[in-house]
Order: C-alpha cells, then structure tokens, then sequence
C-alpha cells in the first residue's frame, strides 16, 4: 500500500475568532492510499477539518484513470466537508481545447460540481467558518507560468488581472500550485497561501530545501514547509503523489492540516 504522513502546521493570524482545521491535499495525481483511498479518507476523517482546500494536480494529464481515483474520493470527501479545488498545471492542460482527454476531464468537473465542490479558476468565494469570514481565492496561471526551465515573471499588475485584490475584511486564502511565484504572492497579501507542484524538490535536504523543481531549478527559494513575511504565512506541500518520474528521496508524500488560531 502507498504510504504517506501527516504535517500539522499552527498559523496565527490577528482576524480570527475561533480556531479553524483546514485539510490541504496538493499534487495527489491520482493516487491511491489503501482500497479506494480508505487510509487517505480515514486520516482525514480522524482531523475533521472545517475544510478541505485541493492546491492542484489531483490528476495525471495524460492518465485518463486518475481522473476515476480522483473523483471517488473527492466525491466521497464532499459528502462530509466544504471542499475548494484550485487548478494546477495538470487541470489547464487537461481542459484545453483539442487535448485527448479533454471529454473526460470535463465529464469529471461536472461530476464534482455536481457533489457540492466549489471550483475556483481564477475566482473566489466567500465562507464563513466557525464564526470568521475567509475569502477562498483560486489562482489558475497561463501555462506560460510553468515553461521549463525559463517562465516569465509574474508582476503584481498581473496577478491582481488575475485575482483581483484581497478582502481586507476577511481572512484570505489563495490557492497558488506554482510556489516559484511565492514573493508575488506575499506582495498580494494573501494571509494564508497554499501551493505544490515540485513535490518537495525530489530529494530534501532540510524542511525546506529541495534539490529541484519542477522546472528544473536547482534548489528553489519556496520549495517546500511553511514561510512568513509581515505576519503572512505560505505552506508548500510535498504532495501526495508523482508522475514520471516516481522518485522521493528523503521526502515522504504528505497530507497537510492546518490549525489557524488568533
């Protein structure tokens, strides 16, 4: 059976009321913990998040199956908690227009919407949990974003094209696969932001250093574990899966939760 481990990270923030568990899967691209994900759904069932926040990549875009063991258990997950799914770099190209699978993947958001999941591609929404205002925001950046090994940079002009500007009410959440744009991100002024996509760099040396990532950038600045910048904080998951090139060295699959307190 795949294994994986849990990180709990504590983030503070001046807005809340009353604490709020999130549950954060990033870059699961299909994979399956146990018969139809029961070790995946039993851990987090245990946790009982307020929510559950998909940073991306919960499918392999040239692996049609994935598509199957993702929806099962996001469906299954839906059942019992508020989920927000944000769009990684597997999601764009598989909706893009004339790609093989693009009918399935269609099929499987319909499906999802369908079981309550609220997809954000380049949207936000707002819900209260446990008493305080958060303002889910899901960034989905052009595919140019990810060009390896050379992407152009993401300025503040476009990222608010993109986002349009925080709630300064709320507390907000953004939904960024792409860690390599992170300093943008904090510029935004996200509270709380969540990404993926180099799968913890390959092989770790530290809690957050990584030899690559996933455009080939030795030993990138955001590459895994949680940061801070002026009372903002940015978690970047190892991921729950791989594609390719199945390798982790040092550097075990991760589910993440996170306690946000006052």
């Amino acid at each position: 059976m795949e294994k994986f481990r849990t990180v709990t990270y504590e983030v503070h923030n001046p807005k809340i009321k009353k604490g709020v568990r999130f549950a954060v899967l990033a870059d699961l691209h299909g994979t399956i913990f146990g018969e139809e994900n029961s070790a995946l759904l039993k851990k987090i069932q245990e946790h009982a998040p307020d929510a559950i926040l998909l940073a991306g990549d919960m499918v392999v875009r040239m692996d049609p199956s994935t598509l199957e063991s993702a929806r099962n258990l996001l469906c299954t997950l839906a059942k019992d908690f508020p989920t927000f799914y944000a769009m990684g770099n597997h999601e764009t190209k598989m909706k893009a227009e004339g790609h093989l699978y693009r009918n399935e993947y269609l099929e499987y958001k319909a499906e999802l919407k369908q079981n309550g999941i609220c997809f954000l591609e380049n949207e936000k929404i707002p819900i209260s949990l446990c008493g305080n205002l958060f303002v889910v925001n899901g960034l989905e950046l052009p595919l140019e974003y990810y060009h390896k090994p050379f992407s152009p940079e993401l300025t503040s002009e476009k990222l608010e094209e993109l986002m349009g500007k925080p709630d300064p009410a709320a507390i907000n959440i953004l939904l960024a696969h792409n860690p390599k744009y992170g300093k943008a991100y904090f510029r935004w002024g996200a509270d709380l932001i969540l990404s993926g996509h180099y799968h913890g760099g390959v092989l770790r040396f530290s809690r957050h250093v990584g030899a690559i990532s996933s455009q080939f950038i030795p030993f990138p600045q955001y590459c895994c574990g949680d940061f801070y910048k002026k009372g903002k904080c940015m978690i970047v998951s190892a991921g729950l899966g791989e594609h390719t090139v199945p390798l982790r060295i040092h550097n075990p699959r991760e589910l993440i939760f996170i306690e946000m307190k006052l």
